[in-house]
């Protein structure tokens, strides 16, 4: 059920909840746990707790996606974001293409909005609206919590010189049923008791 990605060559607080006791209560959280139950259904499990802090000059990351149950719909995977100083669309802006993680394509790729239109993108239409598929540039107000399917298609905007770090947590869980190859987390941490985080 459960896979490991190594910690080599990982900054060790990258693992947020492993190192700070309020991030790890948050796990098992209700407000959490009920946020990724009504997208997911009751049989949820932990995967991840990590920061994805972006400071001043970071170059952000171009398009991709997630892959988890690719061939099996009835599973989901998700992430829930804390953006506790929030972002601007062109200074560390997460950018996302809505409906995108209903293709289940763990392969989309692309360096720059272009790259992604004229490669995975082109022709794309929601499958239940019939709507083209198309980039949205989100802004987030400090304290936003965002939620996000593994499959999305997303991409982060490079931060400005002169700007202070972004600051984001990240929690995501998952149905059980196939490995994640996703699981950021040290085998300690794994076999550690968590109060409240029993079965998941």
């Amino acid at each position: 059920e459960l896979s490991r990605t190594s910690t080599e060559g990982h900054v060790p607080n990258r693992f947020s909840a492993e190192y700070d006791s309020y991030l790890e209560s948050l796990i098992a959280h209700p407000q959490m746990l009920e946020l990724a139950r009504k997208v997911l259904g009751d049989n949820i499990r932990y995967d991840h707790c990590v920061s994805l802090n972006r400071p001043g000059g970071n170059g952000g990351i171009g398009w991709h996606s997630h892959g988890y149950s690719d061939d099996d719909p009835s599973l989901g995977f998700v992430r829930i974001f804390f953006y506790v100083n929030g972002f601007e669309p062109d200074d560390g802006g997460l950018k996302a293409v809505p409906g995108s993680h209903l293709y289940r394509d763990a392969r989309i790729h692309g360096r720059a909005d272009d790259a992604l239109r004229e490669g995975w993108l082109a022709g794309k239409t929601h499958p239940e609206t019939g709507q083209p598929l198309e980039i949205e540039a989100l802004s987030a107000p400090p304290g936003t919590v965002a939620l996000m399917w593994t499959h999305a298609a997303h991409a982060v905007t490079p931060r400005k010189l002169d700007s202070d770090t972004r600051w984001c947590v990240v929690y995501a869980y998952r149905n059980p049923g196939r490995p994640s190859g996703a699981r950021w987390i040290t085998p300690e941490f794994e076999r550690k008791s968590i109060p409240g985080a029993e079965g998941l």
